[in-house]
């Protein structure tokens, strides 16, 4: 018997983004390289791997969020205790609401996420590195 979903992924991101504060991609690309600012990357690695990345942007993948914000976790990364804005992106802006939701649940402030993503900032050609070159294209390392 098929289980029943009783609120969709949309209905918790449309709630999240009542919550927080959704910054257009224009609006988070100038804040790239302010010190008052960490812009957070919660995609896979698989995904920084293959689309590419943001300069300087603190990587956190989604699963570890929770474990990383909380001072009392024995995971807890400083970065998260630093008295700065955090921009949280994925790759288009859904996981971002969700994770930038929770953040601020937990007493991080002040929190924001980009309505696009990861996906948005390319198309804007916000700053970035391209993405690592596939396994077979890689130079042989000499040893």
């Amino acid at each position: 018997m098929p289980q029943t979903i009783t609120i969709s992924y949309r209905a918790l991101v449309d709630a999240a983004e009542r919550e927080i504060e959704t910054l257009p991609v224009e609006a988070a690309i100038k804040l790239h390289g302010r010190d008052d600012v960490v812009l957070v990357d919660i995609r896979d690695p698989r995904e920084l791997q293959r689309e590419g990345k943001v300069p300087g942007a603190f990587h956190c993948p989604r699963g570890m969020l929770e474990f990383w914000i909380d001072p009392q976790s024995p995971y807890h990364k400083p970065e998260f205790a630093q008295d700065k804005k955090f921009v949280f992106f994925c790759a288009g802006g859904l996981r971002s609401a969700l994770a930038a939701q929770t953040a601020q649940r937990m007493g991080l402030k002040p929190v924001a996420h980009v309505r696009g993503g990861f996906g948005a900032w390319k198309k804007a050609e916000g700053p970035m590195h391209p993405p690592d070159p596939p396994a077979d294209k890689r130079p042989e390392k000499k040893s």
